[in-house]
């Protein structure tokens, strides 16, 4: 498996309440007004947060990421999303490293079965995330980028909660 590395001036850090309305900002920035409409935040919305990630380039958050505590079919599992870079930080691997970040934390935990998102196929099967048709969220999605990273368990169907 490949990943892109991330810029040398680039750090990776769990993200702090300080941090809050950069957060935003970033995340407002790359995804606009629409995303409150997703299905993927209504899923957010019912959703413990489980940790969250922040790139900074120095000392200035660029990009964000975040994974919620759902269960998938009655089995717990995470939920990334949203992953927000700022658009002068795009392909420079600040993204890859976000994903990294998740992907680590969720192997760290002992009992989620693997971690769910919805993305580009091409992008996320780097990362070992491959398709997931028989997972339901609470309202439309598209089965095409429904994706599932296995951590403790291969497959995972049924409703996202």
């Amino acid at each position: 498996m490949s990943v892109s590395a991330a810029p040398a001036a680039l750090l990776i850090d769990a993200e702090t309440p300080f941090d809050a309305a950069a957060i935003e900002r970033v995340t407002l920035a790359a995804f606009g007004p629409g995303r409150f409409a997703k299905t993927a935040e209504r899923l957010r919305e019912r959703a413990p947060l489980a940790a969250g990630f922040v790139a900074r380039e120095e000392g200035r958050v660029i990009g964000s990421v975040r994974l919620w505590s759902i269960t998938v079919g009655g089995v717990p599992a995470l939920f990334l999303g949203p992953i927000a870079v700022e658009a002068s930080s795009r392909r420079a691997g600040t993204g890859a490293a976000l994903v990294q970040a998740c992907i680590d934390h969720a192997r760290s935990v002992s009992d989620i079965a693997g971690v769910l998102l919805i993305g580009d196929p091409p992008y996320f099967a780097r990362f070992g995330f491959r398709l997931a048709p028989n997972v339901r969220l609470p309202g439309p999605a598209d089965a095409r980028r429904m994706m599932w990273l296995p951590v403790r368990q291969d497959e995972i169907e049924g409703a996202a909660t």
